[in-house]
């Protein structure tokens, strides 16, 4: 009964990619037709207006889908090494601390880069997460869900207020990084993805390899270690493998939140908590919720758009509060 399920489930989300890929390419600010989006691929007789639409619709289409996927599975990455449902970039404030050091290389550095973006992004994540891991870790009774959720919220706004006092004095820096920080895929170029692949490949991989390890993990770590399990390490290359994709997405399209913490919860909820599973599924299901919030922006914002990474918040604000009142969480 189970396989059925995951079967229906699987070819649900599967086909939901493609429809996903359609409505992106035909509806925004100006819609085409269906025949304009295939004319786009295939010579047959479709305005040239919309046909060059489609063309400029297809590296945010593409980015979207890439870039969805690595927030869910960083998402996954986090809560599977914490055991911890709410544990996401955005709640634990990793994509502030990214947004911070970018701003720190803009502002100081004149630093335009995406290449050199990503690793910035990557080193405000990494010590943002040691922070604030190690904030909630502090007291009695280790790093709760609510100690990191608070850990997180107190570090980002503390964060926050260092990127402006950075960003607004200098209007050029505010010009750059203001519509970057709202986190947006719509700038997403052909080159911005030749940037971000092997950094995102690099983390889909260190995923993967550790799907048998994470799960060990989550019997316990004594348990995980008599099985030959090295804890320490897992934890090292899970944080590692989580920030990366997050810090080369969140270089290019800016901070978007909730993504990494309402895929995992759903995909928990419907499949149980095998990694081998929770790890595809929450790939495509990061795709799909991405790319249509884009859309959702789009057509929204019309004539104008708003970002996904409002879109993702509007809906991912109530989605956490749900979470964090069904894990009952009491410990602070």
């Amino acid at each position: 009964m189970k396989n059925r399920k995951v079967w229906i489930f699987g070819i649900v989300l599967a086909a939901l990619i493609p429809v996903s890929i359609l409505i992106s390419l035909s509806y925004g600010s100006r819609s085409v037709s269906i025949g304009s989006v295939f004319g786009a691929f295939f010579e047959n007789g479709a305005p040239q207006t919309e046909v060059d639409i489609v063309n400029a619709r297809i590296p945010r289409t593409v980015f979207g889908l890439i870039a969805g996927a690595a927030l869910g599975t960083s998402g996954l990455l986090m809560q599977s090494i914490t055991r911890n449902p709410v544990a996401d970039p955005s709640i634990l404030g990793v994509n502030t601390g990214a947004s911070l050091f970018v701003v720190i290389g803009m502002a100081f550095f004149n630093i335009g880069d995406k290449n050199q973006y990503i690793w910035l992004a990557f080193t405000g994540a990494v010590l943002t997460a040691a922070l604030v891991f190690g904030l909630a870790s502090s007291g009695k009774g280790g790093a709760t869900p609510m100690k990191l959720a608070i850990a997180g919220a107190a570090t980002a706004t503390a964060l926050q207020s260092i990127v402006n006092t950075v960003m607004l004095p200098n209007s050029q820096v505010m010009d750059r990084f203001r519509f970057w920080q709202t986190g947006s895929i719509g700038g997403a170029s052909w080159d911005d993805i030749k940037t971000v692949i092997p950094y995102l490949a690099g983390g889909f991989i260190i995923a993967i390899a550790l799907i048998p390890s994470l799960n060990a993990l989550a019997l316990g770590d004594e348990f995980a270690a008599g099985l030959g399990v090295n804890v320490a390490r897992t934890r090292i290359l899970g944080i590692v493998a989580g920030v990366l994709l997050c810090a080369a997405t969140t270089a290019i399209a800016g901070p978007i939140g909730f993504i990494g913490l309402m895929v995992p919860h759903v995909m928990k909820l419907v499949l149980g908590p095998d990694l081998k599973l929770l790890v595809p599924f929450s790939m495509m299901g990061g795709a799909i919720l991405l790319v249509l919030s884009d859309v959702a922006g789009r057509l929204l914002g019309s004539p104008g758009e708003l970002e996904s990474g409002i879109i993702t918040a509007l809906v991912g604000g109530p989605a956490f509060i749900l979470i964090v009142r069904k894990v009952r969480v009491r410990s602070v």
